[in-house]
């Protein structure tokens, strides 16, 4: 929602090249940009603990029932620690520059479906059924991001935009493009033969050290991840762009690329992989040797010993590099009803500004698998000078009634904002499939003509 709504200073986050209406603006102190998002596609909380008289268990199997390897279950969020912006003068008084620092935190998963049911099911019921390990694939991380912009107003119908970023990365936890299977048969030698064939990894950093013998309670917790976050963590460096073209004073067309960039995971890094193959009938025990001792607990270390040789489980402290989300936006915006001024002649005033705005808007974010993609209808108006309003109406994989408000307040150079989507879901939160909220406070100092 918040991509070219350009009242709203942050809008150059999401489009550094987007249209800039003010000669300078400062956010207030981690106010200025607050952010939460949570999504999850084909079930919600209210799905299993509503009150309707179904019991809990039956709820449980419906919802492991109705997913499937293409759901996927994700949380976001930002706070800007900092945020500001301003525009140059003399010779460059055609650039602006804008500068901050923000947290982030992303999960996202894909839904473990073969894991799922041989959770619940076991193996018992599914004699000759491969379980795909594939479909392990998941990733969080908490981050911190300093960054400055620039921009460039070309002419009256062209800008662009660049911004640089470098990431301090605090935790990640990843494990994708796993491979392999589990599968129950029936054996020779024995009634079952279990196989397992595994080429499964879970890559972590910043986790270790919290777990280190002298971190004692939350403080020092607090502190590992504060240093981390200053500059002291994992670190990456990554780049936003972005373009403005407006070929008539009508339309208006947008465009951006956001995170394109990466993190290099070298300290306090900890990967455990399980990579092999192992089949197992059962366990043929020496009876002889049990009766007279030691004959039991030897053969089970000598299963066990060949399990590992077959399937060697290591943790490795070898870096890897982990790629940002991509993030594109692509719009087509038309603009009507040039604004009248208050005089008696009622004439149009001399910027040629228009007090509405109908649109559409392309997201697409990437991920291990496939692209998670969005198409946004939405509407733009302003009353007066103080409060412009956009609603939207969204399409993704969450929901398809989606609709969403917008607003940004302006009194004495002060800027509130508040953006909310999915407003038809919030008199039942917990049958929510997705929803977000922003909001943030600035102080704005107008444009000079």
């Amino acid at each position: 929602m918040l991509y070219n709504f350009t009242d709203i200073p942050q809008s150059l986050m999401v489009n550094p090249g987007a249209e800039i209406q003010n000669s300078a603006y400062f956010g207030i102190p981690a106010l200025s940009g607050i952010y939460a998002g949570a999504g999850s596609s084909e079930i919600s909380l209210y799905d299993l603990f509503s009150d309707n008289g179904v019991d809990f268990n039956i709820k449980v199997k419906n919802a492991i029932y109705s997913l499937n390897k293409s759901d996927i279950q994700r949380v976001n969020q930002e706070l800007e620690i900092l945020n500001g912006g301003f525009k140059l003068g003399g010779l460059f008084n055609k650039d602006y520059i804008s500068f901050g620092i923000y947290q982030e935190l992303n999960f996202f998963n894909y839904w473990p479906e073969d894991l799922a049911i041989l959770a619940y099911e076991g193996n018992a019921t599914n004699i000759g059924r491969p379980f795909d390990l594939s479909h392990l694939s998941a990733k969080g991380e908490l981050l911190t991001v300093f960054h400055v912009g620039f921009h460039r107003k070309v002419d009256d119908h062209f800008s662009f935009g660049v911004r640089g970023k470098l990431y301090s990365g605090v935790i990640d936890v990843s494990s994708r493009s796993n491979s392999g299977s589990f599968i129950t048969s029936l054996g020779t030698d024995n009634t079952y033969r279990h196989t397992l064939i595994s080429d499964v990894e879970i890559r972590t950093s910043g986790i270790a050290s919290l777990r280190e013998d002298d971190v004692d309670g939350a403080t020092d917790v607090l502190n590992i991840l504060k240093n981390k976050a200053l500059l002291g963590g994992n670190l990456g460096v990554g780049f936003d762009f972005g373009i403005t073209y407006k070929p008539s004073k009508e339309w208006t067309h947008t465009a951006s690329i956001q995170d394109l960039g990466f993190i290099k995971q070298n300290k306090d890094i900890e990967t455990y992989t399980l990579k092999g193959a192992y089949s197992l009938e059962g366990i043929n025990l020496p009876f002889n040797n049990i009766v007279t001792g030691g004959g039991l607990s030897d053969n089970w270390q000598e299963l066990i010993d060949d399990i590992e040789e077959a399937l060697p489980y290591e943790i490795v402290n070898s870096s890897y590099t982990t790629m940002r989300p991509l993030k594109l936006n692509l719009a087509s915006i038309y603009n009507f009803g040039e604004r009248r001024s208050s005089k008696e002649c009622n004439c149009a005033t001399d910027d040629n500004s228009y007090i509405n705005s109908v649109g559409i808007q392309f997201f697409a974010e990437t991920h291990s698998r496939y692209p998670q993609a969005a198409l946004t209808a939405f509407y733009y108006t302003r009353i007066g000078e103080w409060l412009k309003l956009k609603t939207t109406y969204t399409v993704d994989k969450f929901s398809k009634t989606n609709i969403g408000l917008g607003l940004s307040t302006h009194f004495a150079n002060f800027n509130f904002y508040l953006l909310a989507d999915n407003l038809i879901e919030y008199y039942n939160l917990a049958n929510m499939n997705n929803a977000s909220l922003q909001f943030g406070f600035n102080y704005i100092f107008p444009l000079r003509h």
